[in-house]
């Protein structure tokens, strides 16, 4: 199918026709080759509280943005590589079903459809333009993915200290290397991670004790290496110079005390042809 649609001109409207509902604040998309294979609205488990997002399925790329009006404008949009992406089936909770997490370096995240199906034909859909660009470029599958939020509303004290009680004069911070919702006083620390950010990023104190001991156990396996190579240069001196969200009042159903989040124990609207 993609074969037959690349470099038509029904796909080059349509195409063109996402681009136009994004409008001045969305990125081009048409590219040579680039098929556009599927879209349809989903709902994406955000920090606040689940939201509907519109998604498009190309070939290569997964773009979604936030519904301003449905088929005429969308905004915030977001690009992900599929390369990137590895998918991960999901449990049913009592506010979500049919979910599933997309996986990717820089962001990972829960969405459910509105049935069984859907989410299966999300999956095959999804799962065949991953293995047909693996394929293509010889790269293996991605092992490396951000952790995915968990939701303000899943706790109501510090994940880390379990003593610090949320209100709306105490807000909610997220560790980006856990993902878990913890206290001020629990995420003082910052950690320069590239993969996520060029800035250092808020991360919890169990994490940050875990990245500092991480980034000196790979120094040391770099001295051990360079050692070798400086004992050879007569004369040679290392040198030791340095280099130089407000919380919100949404309402929403409390979760239940003993959810699991994200494990892997437990309307796509159309497909154009």
């Amino acid at each position: 199918m993609v074969d037959h649609l690349a470099n038509t001109e029904i796909n080059s409207q349509r195409i063109a026709a996402v681009e136009n509902c994004f409008g001045a604040s969305g990125q081009p998309l048409a590219l040579p080759g680039r098929v556009l294979l599927g879209e349809g609205i989903l709902t994406k488990e955000c920090r606040k509280k689940p939201k509907p997002r519109i998604f498009f399925l190309f070939n290569d790329i997964l773009v979604y943005g936030s519904i301003v009006i449905n088929k005429r404008k969308y905004n915030s949009q977001h690009i992900i590589p599929l390369e990137d992406v590895t998918l991960e089936t999901l449990p049913d909770t009592l506010q979500m079903k049919n979910r599933w997490m997309i996986k990717t370096s820089k962001k990972s995240f829960v969405v459910s459809a509105a049935s069984l199906t859907e989410r299966k034909e999300w999956i095959s859909h999804l799962e065949e333009c991953i293995r047909h660009l693996l394929t293509k470029t010889g790269r293996q599958p991605s092992t490396e993915h951000a952790a995915p939020w968990i939701p303000d509303k899943a706790t109501d004290i510090c994940m880390r200290c379990t003593q610090t009680k949320f209100s709306t004069l105490t807000r909610r911070h997220h560790c980006r290397k856990c993902g878990f919702v913890v206290c001020a006083d629990c995420s003082r620390q910052r950690f320069l991670m590239p993969r996520l950010s060029p800035k250092p990023l808020r991360v919890c104190n169990l994490c940050h004790r875990q990245l500092l001991a991480e980034k000196k156990k790979e120094a040391e396996a770099d001295l051990r290496q360079t050692e070798p190579i400086c004992s050879a240069i007569q004369g040679y001196e290392p040198s030791s110079g340095d280099d130089s969200d407000k919380s919100d009042d949404d309402k929403a159903d409390r979760w239940p005390a003993d959810t699991e989040f994200y494990t892997s124990q437990v309307s796509w609207s159309s497909f154009h042809s």
